[in-house]
């Protein structure tokens, strides 16, 4: 009888352990939510001042813009002033805008895009354009607009949270959100005779990476944002990114697939991309580069260096995207 009782109990016991099912907890991410429609509305403004291309009226009312707003969301702005040359030997006048973060903290973080347009629609499909500048929506404007609404949130963050905001709990950390000039004023298809023209590009990150806007300058790493709008948009591991800052891409695309936009972070490998996160790496500081492929043709965005690269493409999803994952990256940074 008590071994009939003893096996009855342990009948019991493990058909317990056996109908427990595990706890499945959901992430929850510390971060704010990225507001897409904010981005878009700093992406369209960027544009409406006309293409920003070099020596330009509009060029240099929209640089006035992007360093008034940076500043009015609590930003300590630097303007790198600089003078350059076109592939073709045309004097450019370049400005680099550097919007600081508890700039006196010793640890820092760069989240970097171009905010240039092309002064040439070089690939666009009808031949008549091809010495036209373009809108750059996506291909620069795209970039700013994500970066001035981190710059709001981490403002935001601060008037409500106050002791308990992002940089109360984190004294020690700080973001420099950097405006690239002249990024894409490379030299033109029509121009090139498939030579190899890379020196021609990225002109504001060659200058910042030769003399940093601080003396001493460094960084724990940077993350540059290109193309970063339009639909369709998908953003592979870039070749240059796994050469130099491998685990600043794993940081980046583990961060996107923990809180639900694993489909636009592709663990897949892309090509090697001539931007200016090459220009962070070669002044020492490991930095990625978030640049999209489009779905559909596998290459880079459709609109690219076209006149369609305009509003009409941008993708408040995309935007949405890339916005949250840098706040997630942010938000979780030690």
């Amino acid at each position: 009888m008590r071994k009939l009782l003893y096996i009855f109990l342990f009948s019991l016991l493990w058909q317990g352990c056996k109908e427990k099912k595990p706890v499945v907890t959901e992430y929850v991410s510390p971060a704010p939510q990225f507001c897409e429609d904010s981005a878009y509305a700093y992406v369209a403004a960027q544009c409406a001042f006309g293409p920003r291309v070099m020596n330009t009226a509009a060029h240099d009312s929209c640089g006035d813009y992007i360093a008034q707003k940076f500043s009015s969301f609590g930003a300590t702005v630097y303007d790198q002033y600089a003078d350059s040359k076109l592939y073709d030997g045309t004097a450019i006048k370049m400005r680099n805008i550097i919007a600081a973060f508890n700039p006196d903290a010793p640890a820092r973080i760069i989240i970097s895009g171009h905010w240039d347009s092309r002064p040439w629609a070089d690939y666009d499909n009808d031949s008549a354009y091809h010495r036209t500048p373009i809108d750059g929506a996506n291909d620069g404007a795209s970039s700013i607009g994500v970066m001035l609404e981190l710059a709001r949130q981490l403002h935001q963050d601060a008037a409500e949270k106050g002791d308990s905001s992002f940089f109360a709990l984190r004294p020690s950390l700080g973001i420099d959100f950097i405006c690239w000039d002249a990024e894409d004023c490379g030299t033109p298809s029509f121009e090139a005779h498939g030579e190899n023209h890379e020196s021609t590009w990225c002109l504001g990150s060659q200058y910042w990476s030769g003399k940093h806007h601080v003396d001493g300058y460094t960084a724990r790493y940077g993350i540059n944002l290109d193309m970063v709008g339009n639909a369709n948009s998908i953003f592979f591991r870039e070749t240059i990114s796994m050469l130099y800052a491998p685990s600043v891409v794993d940081k980046v695309w583990a961060a996107a697939h923990r809180i639900g936009y694993g489909k636009f972070f592709s663990y897949e490998d892309g090509g090697a991309v001539t931007d200016d996160h090459v220009q962070v790496n070669r002044s020492g500081i490991p930095c990625i580069d978030v640049i999209a492929t489009d779905t559909n043709s596998g290459g880079f965005p459709v609109t690219w260096h076209t006149m369609n690269d305009n509003m009409k493409y941008i993708s408040k999803e995309t935007l949405k995207a890339v916005g949250q994952t840098m706040l997630e990256v942010m938000w979780t940074e030690q």
